[in-house]
């Protein structure tokens, strides 16, 4: 060899891999955030597929059912996306804080007290007489600022009592419940039922203050909900990759006392985030009060909290994964019941399934070992980045 050239085009030692193996090691670990919950869901769908076997089901009819339910038709394929519409919105809330160190379990609460709130304002007497352009965004800013102070109560508590945001959050989950629950259920005094009712609910809002519908024959609804859902994923990925205060709330997030020796202000940033945290999901609240039915009722948000946690873990508390994750989630409860109806297999499966997801992403240690899926550190790429010499 001659001038130091390294044999058989191998890059010399120290030099960077050739073109081809770069683009290689790049583009398995930019894969990782999708690898590792794609084999989770894979998994967690075979290890379904044993339980609905054991009661003597043939999985492939299951699930072949599940998938009808889910897409086998327009009007299907349009309930599936309308039924994830507010998992969008509560898995948000809890991203946002996720990004801060936070733990808001008080998504339900927050979801609530945006609905009610947005349901109230909908039904104020000068709302009929709003043009659409006008009614609809004092509805949902409504839910936004109904959700955004329920949230900034645990921020405020944790910033200044130290209280921790989980005991907080889950004690007004409660309050926030049995208080609304009052508020639509009273007959005695009238506060928001609409007595014209037999179920507690609060009375219609305005048909100016109802969100379009892209198709009315599908169950829910698809309604334009899903772009403001949207919409407001791309803003938050945005806010939380490619501002100050996103950065702000990443190092409060990883490392509060750096981010307070930097100068940031670690109590106002947990308030700030609380409270964004909980206009997510008075936006979701809000956009099904104002899509779908035009009341309030307090079951409506029944376990979409939680259901908001799993999504937000299952997409890595990252805003724009976070869109797809809820489209599956929502799309299995949405075909759930035709597999039950006909192929005689509890709704019950699909949740299993959708824990299993959740909790092989959780210790994805198993996942990466059944798949041989290599572990995101820095000298394991530095190691499959050199090419040496012969």
């Amino acid at each position: 060899m001659t001038n130091g050239a390294a044999p058989n085009g191998a890059a010399p030692n120290g030099a960077a891999p050739n073109g081809a193996a770069s683009k290689k090691i790049t583009r398995a670990f930019s894969l990782q955030p999708i690898l590792v919950p794609f084999y989770a869901l894979i998994l967690a769908v075979l290890v379904g597929g044993v339980l609905i076997a054991i009661v003597g089901v043939n999985p492939f009819t299951a699930y072949g059912y599940l998938l009808k339910g889910m897409f086998g038709s327009p009007d299907r394929i349009a309930g599936s996306i309308a039924r994830s519409v507010p998992f969008i919105g509560s898995a948000l809330a809890l991203a946002v804080a996720f990004r801060a160190g936070l733990f808001n379990i008080g998504a339900e609460g927050q979801l609530l007290l945006g609905g009610v709130s947005a349901a109230w304002v909908g039904t104020w007497a000068w709302m009929a007489d709003m043009p659409a352009i006008i009614a609809i965004p004092i509805v949902i800013l409504a839910g936004m600022l109904g959700g955004g102070i329920w949230g900034a109560i645990p921020g405020l508590l944790r910033a200044k009592t130290g209280a921790h945001e989980v005991i907080t959050t889950i004690m007004l989950n409660s309050i926030g419940l049995f208080g609304v629950r009052w508020l639509v259920s009273s007959q005695k005094p009238v506060v928001l039922r609409d007595i014209e009712s037999t179920a507690p609910r609060t009375r219609p809002i305005a048909e100016g203050a109802r969100l379009p519908t892209f198709l009315d024959s599908s169950q829910p609804n698809l309604h334009l909900g899903l772009v403001l859902l949207v919409l407001a994923a791309i803003a938050m990925a945005l806010l939380l990759d490619r501002t100050s205060f996103g950065f702000e709330v990443n190092t409060v997030g990883l490392n509060p006392g750096a981010a307070k020796y930097a100068g940031i202000s670690v109590n106002k940033t947990i308030v700030l985030v609380m409270a964004l945290s909980g206009a997510m999901a008075g936006l979701a609240a809000a956009s099904e009060v104002s899509g779908t039915s035009g009341t309030f009722q307090p079951g409506t948000f029944a376990g979409m909290g939680f259901d908001g946690i799993a999504i937000a873990l299952l997409a890595r508390a990252k805003p724009i994964p976070i869109i797809f994750s809820a489209i599956m989630w929502g799309s299995m409860l949405s075909g759930a019941p035709l597999m039950q109806q006909e192929a005689d297999v509890s709704i019950d499966v699909v949740r299993i399934i959708q824990a299993l997801v959740l909790l092989l992403v959780a210790a994805d240690a198993i996942v990466r070992y059944i798949f041989r899926v290599k572990v995101e550190t820095g000298n394991e790429f530095a190691a499959s980045s050199t090419v040496e010499a012969s």
